[in-house]
């Protein structure tokens, strides 16, 4: 019976019926005891088997109809009540005041990842109830981001100390089984979205000849949750501000006199105690954000390790013609559907970073000197889990490599991960680019075509269907 239903259950990924039963005879589903055993021969095709029998045993008494959509949804009700209790215990002042930050912005993080993600499950439910199979990959970018925001607060509470941290880690942990769960039972499909036209043009000028003198001024001043692209024009200029734009700015566009002109340039860092995450000097939280024609930079240097210039954490977000300059974790792609195109990435460790879904391409992607004793890596990417739909793919990018540095690849930590990543080249050119001393890794290809093509534009972040109206180019193929 497991085998049956297990088969039916691939199938069913690939050809997903809202209305398709699972393998339960009817003779079953009037037997608590074989209800029971159904429930858990399809859990074991999950990441957490047991979280996701304790949530759908509770099907059976409220009398759920036993289907991949009601499953899911139940799922996700669990990781729901989940979250509830964690704002619960963040609205509690006593309890969430206990924690000790050794750096700055730990439970600003947390507090702000968490309102994410209870905003990505809301929509979650609401994409996957509209029956619509288009919808699906927007579930899995919320639900993705979900788990990367978890794994984003965790790392800042790791120096943390106090009675809540335990508290924290545990409902945390808790609503990512189920978040997980809720991933490994959704298939994945397309997404087609409208265009927008901008309705109105808001000016920064540093010298005060616009409507605002700051960049923030202006984010504060656009609308909330807009269906329209809200154009910002940034008039050449330093702009030294840790620019903000939160998941409720959404369809902001930056538009800067060129990558030699307009700059938002910050130095935070962790050495001068700000979390990672909020160490950004511009962090984008609001969905469809496009940028052109900027540069943005952390400034703080390679002494000061993690020090983020650029980190966006928004669906549907895109860079053209931008520069984004650091030394450690420059450019933060922390979750959701990214694309870059035209843009100078620089930086020494990990200045690729996160576990968005992002495409590069035509951009030119440079390591500068570091410390001593240090080594360059430009990616690190963070997926958790198999089922997350997150990768980072780079096209037609320069990249400064040399003969000197044949293995391509390096490990993180021992021989982890070494046999589950998935690191692939295809077509390269130029010093560097011989594959024939690569690392001898089980998770390293040398692609096919029909590889590569999977991660292309169109396959891996749909961007046929929400790029068009950005204007900005793009290669939807190889």
């Amino acid at each position: 019976m497991a085998t049956t239903i297990i088969k039916l259950f691939i199938t069913l990924y690939f050809t997903f019926s809202f209305s398709s039963t699972l393998a339960v005879n009817s003779s079953s589903t009037t037997n608590l005891d074989s209800s029971l055993s159904s429930i858990r021969n399809f859990c074991r095709s999950t990441p957490y088997p047991d979280a996701c029998f304790d949530s759908l045993k509770l099907s059976i008494s409220i009398n759920i109809s036993p289907n991949i959509l009601n499953y899911l949804l139940q799922t996700l009700d669990t990781a729901l009540s989940e979250a509830g209790k964690l704002t619960n215990a963040f609205s509690d002042g006593g309890k969430a005041n206990d924690i000790v930050e050794k750096q700055r912005g730990t439970m600003q993080d947390c507090k702000e990842l968490h309102e994410i993600t209870l905003s990505s499950l809301k929509k979650s439910v609401s994409r996957i109830k509209s029956g619509d199979s288009k919808q699906l990959p927007d579930a899995r970018s919320y639900l993705s981001a979900a788990l990367t925001n978890k794994n984003t607060c965790l790392e800042g509470l790791d120096s943390a100390s106090g009675s809540f941290k335990p508290v924290l880690v545990n409902s945390l942990g808790n609503i990512y089984k189920h978040v997980s769960n809720s991933l490994s039972m959704i298939p994945k499909s397309e997404r087609r979205r409208d265009e927008y036209d901008p309705s109105e043009v808001i000016t920064v000028a540093a010298d005060g000849t616009g409507n605002f003198s700051t960049i923030n001024d202006a984010i504060s001043f656009a609308p909330n949750n807009s269906d329209d692209r809200v154009i910002i024009y940034v008039k050449g200029g330093v702009y030294e501000e840790n620019v903000e734009i939160p998941s409720y700015k959404t369809n902001i566009v930056l538009l800067g006199d060129g990558n030699d002109a307009t700059f938002i340039t910050g130095n935070r860092s962790v050495v001068d105690g700000w979390t990672t995450f909020r160490s950004a000097t511009l962090a984008v939280s609001g969905e469809g954000f496009l940028a052109r024609d900027i540069t943005i930079e952390n400034t703080a240097g390679p002494a000061k390790h993690q020090a983020v210039a650029l980190r966006v954490n928004a669906d549907f977000a895109a860079l053209y013609k931008c520069s984004i300059n650091g030394y450690q974790d420059t450019l933060y792609a922390h979750s959701f559907r990214q694309f870059y195109r035209e843009c100078d990435i620089s930086g020494t460790i990990d200045y690729i970073f996160g576990n968005a879904v992002v495409i590069f391409q035509a951009c030119n992607i440079i390591t500068r000197m570091p410390m001593a004793r240090q080594f360059t890596v430009i990616t690190a990417q963070s997926r958790d889990t198999p089922d997350e739909n997150t990768g980072i793919s780079i096209q037609n990018c320069s990249i400064l490599a040399t003969d000197e540095l044949p293995s391509g690849w390096t490990k993180w930590s021992k021989d982890e991960g070494l046999d589950t990543l998935y690191y692939g080249e295809y077509g390269n050119y130029g010093p560097g680019s011989e594959t024939e001393n690569r690392v001898d890794w089980t998770g390293y290809h040398v692609m096919e075509i029909e590889d590569a093509y999977n991660f292309t534009l169109s396959e891996l972040i749909t961007g046929e269907a929400w790029l068009d109206s950005t204007g900005f180019p793009y290669d939807a193929g190889i």
